[in-house]
Protein backbone atom coordinates (compact mmCIF):
# COMPACT_ATOMS: atom_id res chain seq x y z
CA UNK A 1 0.00 0.00 0.00
CA UNK A 2 1.05 3.30 -0.79
CA UNK A 3 2.50 5.25 2.81
CA UNK A 4 0.63 8.14 1.11
CA UNK A 5 -2.79 6.91 1.79
CA UNK A 6 -2.32 4.64 4.51
CA UNK A 7 0.53 3.64 7.37
CA UNK A 8 0.51 -0.02 8.00
CA UNK A 9 2.24 -0.03 11.56
CA UNK A 10 3.28 -3.34 13.89
CA UNK A 11 4.66 -3.83 17.04
CA UNK A 12 6.35 -7.95 18.17
CA UNK A 13 8.75 -6.31 21.20
CA UNK A 14 8.38 -6.64 24.47
CA UNK A 15 6.90 -3.22 26.50
CA UNK A 16 5.29 -0.19 25.58
CA UNK A 17 5.50 1.63 22.30
CA UNK A 18 3.89 4.43 20.85
CA UNK A 19 3.10 3.67 16.92
CA UNK A 20 1.18 7.15 15.80
CA UNK A 21 1.49 10.17 17.36
CA UNK A 22 -0.93 12.60 15.83
CA UNK A 23 -2.75 16.28 16.88
CA UNK A 24 -3.48 15.61 20.84
CA UNK A 25 -3.36 11.76 20.72
CA UNK A 26 -1.29 8.79 21.09
CA UNK A 27 -2.17 5.29 20.21
CA UNK A 28 0.38 2.60 21.60
CA UNK A 29 0.96 -1.04 21.74
CA UNK A 30 1.99 -2.90 25.11
CA UNK A 31 3.26 -6.23 25.26
CA UNK A 32 4.58 -8.31 28.08
CA UNK A 33 7.40 -7.15 29.97
CA UNK A 34 9.30 -8.52 32.65
CA UNK A 35 7.97 -5.52 34.80
CA UNK A 36 4.67 -6.72 34.80
CA UNK A 37 5.02 -9.65 36.67
CA UNK A 38 2.55 -9.83 39.14
CA UNK A 39 6.16 -9.90 42.15
CA UNK A 40 7.48 -6.84 40.50
CA UNK A 41 4.72 -4.50 40.78
CA UNK A 42 5.01 -2.24 43.97
CA UNK A 43 3.67 0.76 42.66
CA UNK A 44 0.37 2.20 40.29
CA UNK A 45 0.27 4.94 38.29
CA UNK A 46 -2.37 7.33 37.32
CA UNK A 47 -2.62 10.40 34.55
CA UNK A 48 -3.60 13.75 35.79
CA UNK A 49 -3.72 14.93 32.19
CA UNK A 50 -5.72 12.70 30.52
CA UNK A 51 -8.01 8.50 30.20
CA UNK A 52 -6.61 5.93 29.04
CA UNK A 53 -7.90 3.68 26.90
CA UNK A 54 -6.80 -0.20 26.97
CA UNK A 55 -7.99 -3.01 24.39
CA UNK A 56 -7.16 -6.21 24.38
CA UNK A 57 -6.28 -7.87 20.96
CA UNK A 58 -4.26 -10.95 21.83
CA UNK A 59 -3.03 -13.14 24.84
CA UNK A 60 -4.74 -12.11 28.90
CA UNK A 61 -5.12 -9.33 30.52
CA UNK A 62 -6.11 -8.34 34.12
CA UNK A 63 -6.85 -4.08 34.68
CA UNK A 64 -5.81 -3.40 38.15
CA UNK A 65 -7.69 -0.15 39.23
CA UNK A 66 -6.32 1.58 42.67
CA UNK A 67 -9.53 4.11 43.32
CA UNK A 68 -8.82 7.74 42.62
CA UNK A 69 -7.22 8.90 46.37
CA UNK A 70 -4.36 10.69 46.99
CA UNK A 71 -3.14 6.86 47.11
CA UNK A 72 -4.22 3.41 46.07
CA UNK A 73 -7.09 2.68 48.21
CA UNK A 74 -7.65 -1.27 46.89
CA UNK A 75 -6.81 -2.86 44.70
CA UNK A 76 -9.97 -3.68 41.82
CA UNK A 77 -8.90 -5.98 39.16
CA UNK A 78 -10.90 -6.13 36.05
CA UNK A 79 -10.44 -9.67 33.53
CA UNK A 80 -10.80 -8.04 30.01
CA UNK A 81 -11.90 -9.62 27.47
CA UNK A 82 -11.00 -9.41 23.64
CA UNK A 83 -12.01 -6.71 21.79
CA UNK A 84 -13.41 -4.62 24.49
CA UNK A 85 -13.00 -1.11 25.37
CA UNK A 86 -11.77 -0.29 28.94
CA UNK A 87 -11.17 3.32 29.53
CA UNK A 88 -9.33 4.00 32.40
CA UNK A 89 -10.56 7.52 34.04
CA UNK A 90 -7.76 10.24 34.52
CA UNK A 91 -6.62 10.31 37.79
CA UNK A 92 -7.52 6.44 38.62
CA UNK A 93 -4.66 4.66 39.82
CA UNK A 94 -3.95 1.90 37.49
CA UNK A 95 -1.48 -1.50 36.21
CA UNK A 96 -2.02 -4.36 34.02
CA UNK A 97 -1.29 -8.28 34.49
CA UNK A 98 -0.25 -9.54 31.15
CA UNK A 99 0.17 -13.01 29.44
CA UNK A 100 3.45 -13.58 27.58
CA UNK A 101 1.75 -13.48 24.20
CA UNK A 102 -0.09 -10.70 25.37
CA UNK A 103 -0.50 -7.08 23.17
CA UNK A 104 -2.83 -4.50 24.21
CA UNK A 105 -3.43 -1.36 22.28
CA UNK A 106 -3.70 1.84 24.26
CA UNK A 107 -4.89 5.48 23.15
CA UNK A 108 -4.44 8.61 25.63
CA UNK A 109 -3.07 11.99 24.70
CA UNK A 110 -0.03 12.24 23.15
CA UNK A 111 1.71 14.29 26.07
CA UNK A 112 1.08 11.68 28.48
CA UNK A 113 4.20 11.01 30.51
CA UNK A 114 6.28 11.00 33.96
CA UNK A 115 5.48 14.97 34.34
CA UNK A 116 1.59 14.69 34.29
CA UNK A 117 1.62 10.96 36.00
CA UNK A 118 1.81 9.95 39.67
CA UNK A 119 2.89 7.11 41.61
CA UNK A 120 1.81 5.51 44.72
CA UNK A 121 3.79 2.65 46.42
CA UNK A 122 1.58 -0.23 47.24
CA UNK A 123 1.59 -1.80 50.50
CA UNK A 124 2.25 -5.40 50.70
CA UNK A 125 -1.36 -6.80 51.41
CA UNK A 126 -2.12 -4.59 48.06
CA UNK A 127 1.29 -7.00 46.70
CA UNK A 128 -0.55 -9.98 47.73
CA UNK A 129 -4.01 -9.17 46.30
CA UNK A 130 -1.93 -8.84 43.23
CA UNK A 131 -0.35 -12.06 42.64
CA UNK A 132 -3.59 -13.77 44.11
CA UNK A 133 -4.44 -12.53 40.39
CA UNK A 134 -2.04 -13.52 38.57
CA UNK A 135 -3.99 -16.73 37.99
CA UNK A 136 -6.30 -15.38 35.49
CA UNK A 137 -3.58 -14.78 33.14
CA UNK A 138 -1.04 -17.50 32.05
CA UNK A 139 2.22 -15.82 34.01
CA UNK A 140 5.83 -17.66 33.36
CA UNK A 141 7.35 -19.26 36.12
CA UNK A 142 9.29 -16.57 38.10
CA UNK A 143 11.20 -19.48 40.29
Amino acid sequence: MDQRYIEILEYIGEGYKPLVDYGDWRVAVLRYIDELQPDRIKEMERHTETDEVFVLFQGQGVLLVGGVGSQVDAIYPQVMEFGKLYNVKRNVWHSILLSLDASVLLVENRNTSKSNSEYSSLTREQIELILEQAHYVEIPDIN
